[in-house]
């Protein structure tokens, strides 16, 4: 599988959810005869897409996991990834980003730029990935390609050029016309595989010509060539392919191709496309470059060379039943099965058992592979982002960006024998999934599972229940509240015990106040040896000892400062316990005088929005007991933050998405503490007061 470099293309196919991005790539596999029937993405037909191989992608008619395959065009090999549309999967297209030298952006000719096309595209930016733009769907009713150039424009800052006008839309739409040849192509026969190119209509001819000189103008500045021939009306089509493809590599141009991947119209001419405009692995713009441990950490250049030393990145891991699977991109040298590697990050060395090129979840065994190349090992223990060489040098690859999981679930096996699996699924999914995320909460003693949204934390929930037969019990965690107090409070309390013999003494004077630092704080004002100083530490432990659990809720204690400034000890009965104990009794004492309170954790909210949802948003926002901080509105899309309890942003993902066509997106992170309204700190304390009764009436 050494190929030729200059023909190699590793591309990926990114959007925002529903796309057609799936359906896109069953085509490609079927006109590149990677596959000989096309199936449904739903799995109505009993088969589902090649690339959504897992039963919940089949189920729900979404990608959940990118998927590698590649397939071969007119003499060129192309390895491609299909990546998920959804914000809660966004970690898969950041890591395929993170590997591949081009990209497709897919659009839908209806619903036109979405925020998720924006995240795609910021992601696209951060790894340096030329892209072409194919708009999807032009057999849609409502399909407007024009508009959604102009939001490729406005809204992501592309200079957008259409290579192609569409040839009729909605359920007109017959073809495209190439403004390059200036043709009118039509895909017939039963599947779209017979292309035919003819006059364009004469209708479209004047609007054809005029496309044609926009298209000319803006290329042409990519090349002196060009623009010299456009001068002497001698333009060739080669010219024009040259002069895009140097646009495209510089990042300073988006060729837009259109079509209907579902009703089979032009595929075939967007993997022209790929082949031309997109970058080879040998290109400039696709070269990575690593860091040389050996020369403290030194950056250094790699080269798609295959006489260089080895170094090749793990971006994704799979965990079967038969080992683990990792994801490979070789950027310098050649890996052949039976090599020995080593993991830069770990100094371990392991043998290259098995080396298979991917199709879905069918593995192709190979015996080789050089730089430029993605390919998957078996049975090598490694984390997603490490770096492997053969030895020869010590370079490390930047790891790619991973995002803070946004929410969290309580998880409890409903038997014992679930445990044991529940613990290996966890496992597993943690170090499959960088943003999914598991702890065991201290206070509370649940299980929490956190993650970048509902669906995501549901669809582990399901995988938990289908591949390891675990029972599971879910439900929100409890927020972790806090008590502290309002007001100061004096407290004077002895505390006695006589049983016999030595007996137990100590009194322990001063008040409690409300700290403004926050933690607690201990202040020692004691005069005249009231009470020894080597008990002080003892009073210390013991008004430490009550911060754990609060009378009120039961929630742990902040924000209280203590001072002593009197007491008494006995020469016998005084002890380091019963100073601890006396201030434990005037803590309590103090603590019920002294106005206690509950405080919620306040989360940062951040809610990215086009303009016309921005009153939506702020009224979910406000439903919440949201307090707005700022709002700002750039290129349509409005940002708005607040500041949120965290007890009712649970479900807010959902109802975003549901309150903005889907077109929303939020992160959240913790603020502060703030007190909790009346209202709802008297349930708190009533469901507390009912749980601690509970074992007694049972």
């Amino acid at each position: 599988m050494i190929n030729d470099l200059t023909t190699t293309r590793n591309i990926g196919i990114s959007a925002h959810i529903d796309s057609g991005k799936t359906t896109l790539t069953e085509r490609i596999l079927y006109y590149t005869q990677r596959i000989h029937a096309i199936h449904d993405v739903k799995g109505k037909d009993g088969v589902g897409a090649k690339m959504d191989f897992m039963e919940l992608e089949k189920e729900r008619g979404i990608t959940i996991q990118s998927a590698a395959t590649y397939c071969e065009w007119k003499d060129h090999s192309i390895n491609i990834i299909d990546t998920p549309g959804h914000v809660d999967f966004t970690i898969e297209v950041e890591r395929a980003l993170r590997v591949l030298d081009g990209a497709v952006l897919v659009l839908c000719a209806v619903g036109g730029v979405q925020s998720q096309s924006v995240t795609v595209d910021r992601q696209m930016v951060r790894y340096r990935v030329p892209r072409v733009a194919f708009i999807n769907k032009c057999d849609r009713t409502g399909a407007e390609p024009l508009g959604v150039v102009r939001q490729l424009r406005e809204k992501l800052n592309h200079n957008a050029v259409f290579l192609q006008l569409p040839w009729g839309l909605e359920s007109n739409h017959l073809g495209v016309i190439d403004l390059i040849t200036m043709r009118a192509l039509k895909f017939e026969g039963e599947h779209g595989e017979e292309i035919t190119a003819g006059p364009i209509p004469s209708e479209l001819l004047g609007q054809a010509e005029e496309a044609r000189e926009e298209l000319l103008d803006a290329v042409s500045l990519f090349s002196d060539e060009l623009t010299e021939a456009i001068l002497e009306e001698r333009v060739t089509e080669e010219l024009i392919h040259d002069a895009i493809r140097r646009g495209t590599l510089a990042l300073q141009m988006t060729p837009v191709l259109l079509g209907s991947a579902y009703k089979n119209k032009g595929v075939q001419t967007l993997l022209d496309a790929v082949c031309r405009y997109l970058p080879s692995p040998l290109d400039a713009a696709s070269t990575a470059t690593a860091l040389d441990l050996d020369r403290d950490e030194a950056e250094v250049g790699l080269k798609n060379a295959q006489d260089l030393p080895l170094v090749m990145l793990a971006f994704k891991l799979e965990v079967s039943r038969y080992g683990q699977l990792t994801y490979v991109r070789i950027y310098q040298g050649i890996l052949n099965k039976g090599d020995t590697i080593v993991n830069v990050h770990t100094g371990k060395r392991s043998k290259v058992g098995r080396l298979v090129r991917m199709h879905a979840d069918e593995m192709e065994e190979i015996d080789g592979a050089a730089a430029g190349s993605i390919v998957a090992l078996f049975g090598i223990d490694c984390t997603s982002g490490d770096t492997f060489t053969d030895g020869q040098v010590r370079y490390t690859m930047s790891s790619m960006y991973v995002p803070a999981p946004v929410i969290s679930l309580a998880i409890k096996p409903k038997d014992k024998k679930s445990e044991m699996s529940v613990g290996k699924a966890l496992a597993r999914f943690t170090k499959e999934d960088p943003t999914f995320r598991t702890y065991l909460e201290e206070e509370t003693k649940e299980t929490i599972i956190c993650g970048m949204g509902e669906l995501h934390l549901d669809v582990y929930v399901e995988r938990m229940r289908r591949e390891y037969q675990v029972d599971l019990q879910t439900g929100m965690p409890k927020v972790a509240y806090r008590e502290t107090i309002t007001r100061q409070a004096d407290f004077n309390y002895t505390h006695k015990k006589q049983t016999g013999g030595s007996g137990q003494y100590g009194r322990v004077a001063g008040f409690i106040e409300p700290s403004s630092e926050g933690d607690y704080q201990f202040f020692n004002k004691i005069t005249g040896g009231a009470i020894p100083t080597e008990f002080i530490p003892s009073c210390d432990k013991g008004f430490k000892a009550c911060l754990k659990r609060g009378s009120l809720a039961g929630f742990p204690i902040v924000g209280v400062q203590v001072t002593i400034n009197d007491g008494a000890a006995h020469t016998v009965d005084s002890s380091d316990l019963a100073f601890q104990q006396a201030a434990i009794g005037a803590f309590r004492e103090a603590y019920a005088k002294a106005s206690p309170s509950i405080l919620e954790p306040v989360m940062k909210v951040v809610a990215e929005t086009p303009s016309e949802f921005q009153g939506a948003v702020l009224g979910t926002l406000n439903q919440r007991r949201g307090i707005i901080i700022s709002t700002s509105e750039d290129r349509a899309f409005s940002t708005i933050e607040a500041e949120v309890p965290l007890s009712e942003m649970f479900g807010y993902a959902t109802v975003l998405r549901s309150s903005t066509q889907g077109k929303a997106e939020f992160t959240m992170e913790f603020a502060q503490y703030n007190p909790v309204p009346r209202s709802i700190a008297e349930e708190i304390i009533k469901r507390y007061k009912e749980e601690q009764l509970s074992p007694k009436t049972k």
